[in-house]
């Protein structure tokens, strides 16, 4: 592990590169663009990940972004709606404020299978709509075993990667 990850926490920002830490924002925000995740949203998620609580209001949001509260509105409704982040209600007061979790992409990919056991099921009916031996069935059925190979393999990956987790973790050496 880094001797930066065993540094005792200091406050927000400090010892950060301002200008640094906004050009990784928006470096980031763009390669998830590239992957097909709308520009705002992007930008928010990539926000809240640089921040060392990985919590903040939309306030917050909007200053570090130089964006308005209705484009922060908008990303976190997305953001939540895939379950990217949660909403939480500031405590003792009325506004809300957004956490990206330690584990986000482990808890999102661990919904992605849901996902595609609903595309199976879709993929099934496709096949038989259009009968076993059109080409479109044959397509659609290879796209189909490769669902079935991600979700069988999906598990094992989950189950390996928490094990090495967990040895990061406690300070212990990768395999």
């Amino acid at each position: 592990m880094s001797e930066q990850h065993q540094q005792p926490a200091q406050p927000e920002g400090a010892g950060r590169h301002t200008e640094a830490v906004s050009d990784f924002v928006e470096r980031f925000a763009s390669q998830l663009v590239d992957a097909g995740m709308p520009r705002m949203p992007s930008r928010v998620f990539a926000c809240l990940l640089a921040s060392d609580s990985g919590v903040l209001t939309s306030a917050e949001l909007g200053e570090r972004l130089q964006v308005s509260p209705a484009a922060v509105s908008g990303a976190v409704r997305y953001l939540s709606q895939v379950n990217m982040l949660s909403r939480e209600r500031e405590p003792g007061s009325r506004r809300d404020r957004y956490r990206v979790h330690s584990d986000q992409w482990y808890e999102a990919l661990a919904r992605r299978d849901n996902v595609l056991t609903r595309w199976e099921a879709t993929l099934r009916e496709g096949i038989d709509s259009l009968g076993t031996t059109s080409p479109a069935a044959h397509r659609i059925g290879e796209t189909l075993a490769f669902f079935e190979f991600m979700q069988g393999e999906l598990g094992g990956m989950m189950e390996r990667w928490r094990n090495h987790r967990d040895r990061l973790r406690a300070g212990g050496q990768e395999d």
